[in-house]
């Protein structure tokens, strides 16, 4: 008997978060959405970069350990900011050899400098979904400004766990070269395109 109740109980749960997926919206209006403070969900993300290879393609690398703090501000958007972490030892080019090469000496020397950061400190709105989001990159022991587009892709308590949830899209370009980072030029080109996807959640209280 008390396997069969909790054989329904589960089931009535199932059904419960398989209607909830099924019935999902998302608001792509700021306004109307939890303001606070924001994790990065460790579960979905993506932080990938290209650049120029030979003229031949554009070479894709990703780095698989980053965290970030976004604050929201959902009746004054341009005055949220995020802090970004990426940790740069987790740099993956599906080639171990060339990972080796990025950690070293002359590119991003992880020994030393473990952690590259970007921390925002304007956001100008660009339309009703849409804004330009500037910052600091630092990569070693140099900082300099970058500016991503940014797209809030919308928001809304996540189906399945109930935490208020935000997604962005984000794209960007920059010159390694600013911050040391020119080896191999102009081989492989010197204009880096960063392309992000984040979906940030609010803890519980």
């Amino acid at each position: 008997m008390k396997r069969a109740l909790w054989l329904a109980l589960t089931l009535m749960l199932s059904s419960c978060a398989a209607l909830n997926v099924v019935t999902h919206s998302v608001s792509d209006d700021p306004v109307k959405l939890a303001g606070g403070t924001y994790q990065l969900d460790p579960h979905h993300w993506s932080v990938i970069f290209d650049v120029d290879h030979f003229g031949y393609s554009r070479f894709v690398t990703r780095f698989d350990k980053v965290e970030a703090t976004l604050d929201a501000a959902p009746d004054a958007p341009e005055q949220s900011r995020v802090r970004v972490t990426i940790k740069a030892a987790s740099v993956n080019t599906n080639d171990p050899e060339l990972d080796a090469i990025l950690t070293g000496a002359d590119f991003f020397n992880t020994t030393r400098f473990p952690d590259i950061t970007f921390v925002s400190t304007s956001l100008t709105r660009t339309g009703a979904n849409t804004a330009d989001m500037t910052g600091l990159l630092t990569i070693k022991s140099g900082s300099h400004p970058v500016t991503l587009k940014v797209i809030f892709n919308g928001g809304a308590p996540d189906p399945l766990t109930g935490l208020d949830t935000l997604g962005f899209s984000a794209e960007g370009r920059f010159d390694r070269s600013q911050w040391g980072l020119g080896k191999w030029w102009p081989a492989v080109g010197n204009e880096v395109h960063v392309a992000i996807q984040a979906e940030f959640v609010k803890p519980k209280p």
